[in-house]
């Protein structure tokens, strides 16, 4: 079964092909081999960023910042504990007067994320320090600072207050130590509708708020939904605005910046029509066909076969657990995963869908847990293959490179050799 309904959109330009880079995660500042971000106009007053590639595999860990220790606390191991001193020496001092630094939790090239805690009320907090003379981290620190400015909603990571000086910005956030949305679902030993449902009922609500206001995410995707805390009753917060796009009342909807993650990014902004927020919505949709079953509806290592299977549509139901699913269930993915922007559901018109306000009100459903986490765990053992495999090639590239130039080093000491002894 696919999208029946949808309009096949051409074939993407050949230029469609982006390159893969690294990335900067929001909220740790750590680059990753995810994508990098690179900040420009999108052409329609607002700033934005281009990334493209492959995401890495869900990590076993309830640790909200990739690279830091679990639940915000640190590891007496790890040796960025040692540097926590180090870093604390280039806190502003209203920063170290209010807040103790207690550990890093993730850093990049121009920004530190640290743990902190608030010395009079004792409340865990996260502050990410960005180097403003860098072009790249002071717009990025713009980007997301004209977001979280603005929003103030129980499912939308909450900025508690801001420290500027001339070389620096001081983002003082919640701290969320419930883990990533995936990783939640494998270590729980049950998941169904009902708790599918749960879920995209408090992300729909915030996007929907988010597009109330005119903002735009642009980059919805698992890892950019995280538990606030480790409880069974945690709520889901939306995080990562470094691509979000914000239109002031009045102002044409319209956006033009090709970005997003390949495998949530919708069709129109691959072949460079301008869109609306209606590009949440697909990535909402491919995040709920996960949701249901631990797979992507659209996967492919070759980039350019990834944009034309998202460009045609094409997906199915097929192995499991799709055969326990509801049809309801598949409606509901079959309304947001559709091809024409204009047939796709809102985030209102979803939060009212019938599988959503059934099926959280529901008491029996089938446990679907044991074929989604398998699904999960194999894709994320296979991602991890092929990082290890294309690192792999990288390094023997390199040897193979340096072992040449080593080779045309010799050979150019024995003919110079040669030619001093003629």
């Amino acid at each position: 079964m696919g999208c029946g309904a949808s309009k096949v959109l051409p074939e993407p330009p050949k230029d469609v092909q982006l390159d893969l880079v690294k990335k900067v995660e929001p909220y740790t500042g750590q680059t990753t081999d995810k994508y990098k971000h690179f900040i420009k106009d999108d052409g329609s007053g607002g700033k934005a960023v281009d990334k493209m590639g492959s995401p890495s595999p869900p990590q076993a860990t309830n640790n909200p910042y990739p690279g830091g220790p679990a639940n915000g606390h640190p590891d007496p191991s790890d040796p960025r504990r040692n540097k926590v001193a180090k870093y604390r020496a280039k806190f502003d001092s209203r920063v170290t007067a209010k807040y103790d630094i207690k550990a890093l939790i993730g850093r990049g090239s121009f920004s530190r994320v640290v743990r902190v805690e608030h010395k009079s009320t004792k409340q865990p907090y996260a502050i990410k320090m960005i180097e403003t003379r860098y072009r790249e981290g002071r717009e990025v620190c713009e980007s997301e600072l004209n977001v979280l400015r603005r929003v103030r909603h129980t499912n939308i990571i909450q900025l508690i207050e801001v420290f500027e000086t001339q070389e620096r910005v001081y983002m003082v956030m919640e701290l969320a130590t419930g883990g990533e949305l995936f990783d939640r679902i494998i270590a729980k030993g049950s998941f169904t509708e009902r708790d599918a449902t749960r879920v995209l009922q408090m992300v729909l609500d915030g996007v929907k708020y988010l597009h109330t206001l005119g903002i735009t995410h642009r980059d919805l995707k698992p890892e950019n939904l995280l538990y606030y805390h480790p409880g069974s009753d945690s709520k889901i917060m939306i995080t990562d605005f470094g691509l979000a796009s914000t239109r002031k009342k009045g102002d044409e909807c319209l956006m033009k910046t090709t970005c997003g993650t390949p495998e949530y990014i919708a069709p129109e902004i691959l072949v460079r029509k301008p869109y609306t927020n209606a590009v949440d919505m697909w990535a909402l949709g491919v995040i709920s066909y996960i949701l249901l079953s631990g797979t992507m509806p659209f996967e492919d290592d070759n980039r350019t076969r990834l944009y034309r299977q998202i460009l045609k549509g094409k997906y199915s139901y097929s192995g499991e657990p799709w055969p326990s699913v509801s049809n309801l269930a598949k409606d509901f993915v079959d309304r947001v995963v559709t091809v024409d922007p204009n047939e796709r559901m809102t985030a209102g018109q979803a939060l009212k869908h019938p599988w959503i306000v059934t099926m959280a009100a529901s008491s029996s459903m089938k446990n679907l847990h044991r074929s989604i986490s398998q699904n999960l765990l194999k894709r994320a053992s296979s991602r991890c293959q092929s990082i290890k495999s294309a690192q792999s090639t990288r390094s023997s590239r390199s040897t193979k490179s340096n072992k040449s130039r080593r080779v045309r080093e010799r050979e150019l000491r024995e003919l110079n050799l040669r030619y001093q002894q003629q």
